[in-house]
């Protein structure tokens, strides 16, 4: 069972990462569209004179605006195959998802997904045909191998299939709160920061949606007709909605380099969170903890060499005409 639950998550694993390369190439294509008809510059202008103006009335027409332009951008990704493709594979991604969550334990199938960096790498150097510079594959890994080290470790093991209804007034009150403050975080920010931040915030949600994802599932033993009339499996729907607009946002907000590790290893240690405290799932302590602690070193490690590498600020994926336009006329990410 366990190795149909391995098998089951990388494929997950491997189809999320596929996603995010095709729906980021969708935005970039078009970003690239807007700067070649000059809508980026014109729209700021005119939201500048709406602003100023609003401001004298009160009337508060910046939000309409940003809205409005959500939308417009919304209208575009659709009518991009990138775009339908990646949405296909987070579809697919989310049924083998539920298949490994029903034969295996939220902590360790949530972490297995931690593979999509790789998955994403791999991906993005084919659509993007451009190889992300040594720095970059160097964090990337110390970032996986740091969470597989931390994984084993730990060896999470199975709890209950369902969890009790208090716990969902903890774990859940608790992923809603951070959801909330990382996107009140991510608002003044621009760039990789922003991309990072939303990545984070969405990783929360995915976590959530996965263990509203098991406990659904957890539900099938007492027939279909328990899962579906259960508000767990309507609550997957709208936390998988919102973690998937956040994940849209993340990826308009800049480089995969930036979004991507805080999407998946927040997805994975927040499922580790979430299967302690909804499904009494344990984690090895003790003289475990030694080699857990060098993991989550080499994940921050990792993490602080990702920001400083020049794929964060180069948008290595990106297509040839959107980096030489960028190069002249976006700013590269200041390093820290």
């Amino acid at each position: 069972m366990t190795a149909v639950t391995v098998l089951l998550a990388l494929l997950a694993a491997l189809s999320n990462g596929s996603a995010s390369v095709l729906q980021r190439r969708a935005a970039v294509q078009v970003q690239a569209q807007e700067r070649e008809r000059g809508e980026g510059r014109e729209r700021e202008r005119s939201e500048e004179r709406d602003a100023e103006r609003d401001a004298e009335r009160g009337k508060g027409r910046d939000r309409g605006g940003g809205a409005r332009r959500a939308v417009r951008r919304l209208a575009r990704l659709l009518r991009r195959p990138y775009w339908l493709a990646g949405t296909a594979l987070l579809a697919l991604s989310s049924l083998l998802q539920a298949g490994a969550l029903a034969v295996g334990s939220l902590s360790l199938v949530q972490p297995l997904l931690a593979a999509e960096l790789l998955f994403t790498l791999a991906v993005g150097s084919v659509v993007f045909r451009r190889r992300p510079d040594p720095r970059t594959w160097l964090a990337f890994l110390a970032l996986a191998g740091g969470l597989a080290l931390f994984l084993l470790a730990a060896a999470p093991s199975p709890g209950r299939t369902t969890a009790r209804p208090g716990d969902w007034l903890l774990g859940g009150g608790g992923a809603l709160g951070a959801v909330v403050l990382l996107v009140l975080a991510a608002r003044p920010t621009r760039g990789a920061s922003r991309a990072a931040l939303l990545g984070l915030a969405s990783a929360v949600c995915f976590a959530t949606t996965a263990a509203l994802l098991k406990e659904a599932v957890g539900r099938l033993e007492h027939g279909p007709g328990a899962m579906f009339a259960h508000w767990s499996l309507y609550a997957t729907g709208a936390a998988g909605l919102v973690a998937f607009l956040l994940l849209q946002g993340a990826l308009g907000a800049g480089s995969l380099t930036a979004s991507q590790p805080a999407l998946t290893l927040g997805d994975a240690l927040t499922s580790v969170v979430l299967g302690c405290v909804l499904f009494a799932e344990t984690i090895h302590l003790g003289l475990s903890l030694l080699p857990e602690a060098i993991g989550i070193a080499l994940i921050g490690a990792g993490s602080v060499g990702l920001a400083h590498s020049p794929s964060v600020g180069g948008e290595w994926d990106a297509t040839e005409t959107a980096r030489s336009r960028s190069s002249t006329a976006l700013p590269r990410t200041p390093r820290r």
